[in-house]
């Protein structure tokens, strides 16, 4: 089938480049804070980041003695919505739990 058949009135270089530009990524972070339980800090790396038993404990240690963590890396909106399910999770639970997210380098 031919483009003219397709798009009548369009002048179609078949041989252009076309070239795609990757999303940005988002790296979300979990904050430490003195009232949210170790406990309920990996129940959430493990329901909103999908991270195993093992990897959550690891994360949650490193948000304790650090200060912070990086729990994953994502698309704009996917980040968005984690920092928002986290924040849902932690109101939910009577916790301050804080997540935010910035443009990964």
């Amino acid at each position: 089938m031919s483009n003219d058949f397709l798009f009548p009135n369009a002048d179609i270089d078949e041989k252009q480049d076309v070239k795609l530009k990757l999303p940005s990524k988002f790296q979300v972070i979990l904050h430490n804070d003195n009232y949210t339980s170790m406990d309920f800090v990996v129940k959430v790396i493990m329901v909103v980041f999908h991270k195993s038993l093992e990897e959550a404990n690891q994360k949650m240690g490193e948000i304790h003695k650090k200060g912070k963590s990086l729990v994953g890396i994502y698309t704009r909106e996917i980040a968005e919505s984690k920092v928002i399910r986290v924040q849902e999770m932690a109101k939910e639970n009577n916790f301050p739990l804080k997540a935010t997210m910035e443009e990964a380098s």
